[in-house]
């Protein structure tokens, strides 16, 4: 982490944007006044993820009037996933909430957010029970991934593609996420038997400014929902999966060796006119071996990657806080 954490320090609004100049003074209004209402401790930090609008002028703008308003300003467009671990990294709440800076996420629902948090749970997501947005290009592929990633992952949430989350800041405290793996973050905390849970939240359509959502971007998830599948799974156990198809490689191709030599020794079995079997069986047993070889320095690797890996996912161009 990259600054100190301030233990009196509640709660801390993370809010990753890009060319959002339209909806910062409505959406900072509206925090502001929810956050003011609950009597805790709170900051906001904002993650300018490389725009290139009136953005950063407008983000100014309030920090100058609010010392309670920090910002993270990024050297270019890194991606959402790059943006909120930035803000992860610089937040001091012992409860961090995530949301988009486009007003479809209501500012009004943060208070559940964090009475759910209160009840013990470690994540707290947000389902977008009924979405208003367009079926074809949006609903219906995020039902069919979200139900996809369920059922791999193992957990029973209903949506995994929105950032409105809550989340206790010491499990994110040495989450790593890459590309598009935001949206896969309860899926990367499950492992850890971190507590989740998922409430009903709002979809208002977008006002302001425009979506950078497209059909290239589904595709994009799916790509990520399989690398996701296989690194939760993997990654910390890389010869689970290769020494399994080793093993399964080597033991078919000494079994089918046994069975051409007891034909060959008791019933006098043409190893000749079988030697295609043979040399099939020989190729298997290699590739068992080299499976099994290919798991181990999987396994001594990942290890160097686990111990020596801090690499952060972005670059930060300027820090406006008030935090020494």
């Amino acid at each position: 982490m990259k600054t100190n954490k301030n233990q009196s320090l509640k709660i801390s609004i993370v809010i990753p944007l890009y060319n959002e100049q339209g909806n910062i003074k409505e959406l900072y209004q509206r925090i502001i006044k929810v956050l003011e209402g609950m009597g805790e401790t709170f900051e906001l930090i904002f993650v300018d993820d490389g725009s290139n609008d009136n953005s950063p002028h407008e983000l100014t703008g309030i920090y100058r009037s609010d010392s309670r308003v920090k910002i993270i300003r990024l050297a270019r467009n890194f991606g959402q996933s790059a943006a909120l671990a930035a803000g992860f990294d610089y937040a001091g709440g012992e409860v961090i909430i995530s949301m988009d800076a486009d007003l479809q996420h209501e500012p009004e629902e943060i208070p559940n957010f964090f009475k759910k948090i209160n009840e013990g749970y470690g994540v707290v997501s947000g389902w977008r029970k009924q979405r208003k947005d367009n079926f074809l290009l949006r609903r219906f592929p995020s039902m069919v991934a979200n139900k996809i990633i369920a059922k791999l992952c193992g957990i029973k949430l209903h949506d995994f593609g929105t950032t409105f989350k809550a989340y206790k800041r010491e499990v994110v405290e040495d989450l790593r996420i890459y590309g598009g793996q935001h949206r896969f973050i309860p899926a990367l905390l499950s492992w850890t038997g971190v507590s989740i849970a998922e409430i009903p939240i709002k979809n208002s359509l977008r006002r302001m400014g425009r979506s950078s959502y497209n059909l290239l971007r589904a595709f994009k998830v799916t790509s990520d929902l399989l690398i996701m599948n296989f690194l939760i799974k993997y990654l910390s156990n890389p010869l689970l999966i290769f020494g399994t198809i080793g093993l399964f490689l080597f033991a078919l191709g000494i079994f089918t060796i046994l069975i051409l030599s007891i034909n060959w020794l008791w019933f006098g079995l043409d190893m000749v006119a079988n030697r295609g079997v043979l040399l099939l069986a020989a190729l298997c047993v290699i590739m068992g071996v080299q499976f099994i070889t290919i798991g181990l320095l999987s396994e001594v690797i990942s290890r160097i990657y686990y111990e020596s890996q801090n690499k952060r996912p972005y670059v930060v161009r300027e820090i406006k806080s008030r935090e020494k």
